[in-house]
């Protein structure tokens, strides 16, 4: 296989600026809702790039769990990215949404969400999770699988109940936009771009070229 040879041509949609609208948020949710409509494979799932106090920008997929003023996920407070938000709290998210050629773009300033919050959404969690957030040293090097099956069995044992605290380093954070782009596949590679950045008193919308 020749992977320069991987190819195809989008004609699924386009994005005109009145399709835009001003508000950022607004459109995100739209087309989310259109995503998970679509009965596409965890919509929610996006691509999270922090960058760590000498420069290095590292990657991984995250889920979105909440959208209001910001957009929400939850972690271990211990992990990486929680070590490089705390030194550099900036981040940008990607949402891939391949099977209706879009995909959204989020820059931002990331701040933890309130503990409130964070008990809230760790409770509505299956208990197989929520044991999981105190049995994984997130990040850390380990010296087997075993050790993760046993501190969940020993887990287990402990809230035979199920009646399982928030660890106290596991919580979310929540992505506040400063940034967002649309980008909706066309033909021939003249994809649409749409552009809000923040300004004072608002949001400016641009368009991009591909």
């Amino acid at each position: 296989m020749n992977i320069a040879d991987l190819r195809r041509n989008y004609t699924h949609a386009g994005l005109t600026e009145a399709d835009a609208g001003d508000d950022p948020l607004t459109l995100f949710r739209r087309w989310f809702d259109a995503a998970a409509e679509a009965k596409l494979p965890e919509p929610n799932a996006m691509a999270l790039a922090t960058v760590s106090a000498e420069g290095r920008p590292s990657n991984r997929i995250v889920l979105l769990k909440g959208v209001d003023h910001g957009l929400t996920f939850f972690t271990n407070y211990l992990s990486r990215k929680s070590r490089e938000l705390q030194t550099n709290p900036f981040a940008a998210v990607v949402f891939l949404w391949d099977e209706i050629e879009r995909q959204v773009r989020v820059e931002g300033t990331v701040e933890q969400v309130t503990a409130a919050e964070s008990d809230a959404y760790y409770h509505s969690r299956p208990l197989s999770s929520r044991l999981g957030a105190w049995a994984s040293e997130q990040s850390e090097v380990i010296p087997g699988r075993q050790i993760l099956e046993q501190h969940q069995a020993e887990l287990m044992a402990k809230y035979p109940d199920g009646n399982v605290p928030r660890p106290p380093h596991w919580g979310g954070y929540r992505l506040l936009p400063d940034a967002f782009e649309f980008w909706q596949g066309r033909p021939s590679r003249l994809h649409d771009r749409i552009r809000f950045r923040k300004e004072a008193g608002g949001w400016k919308r641009e368009r991009l070229s591909p």
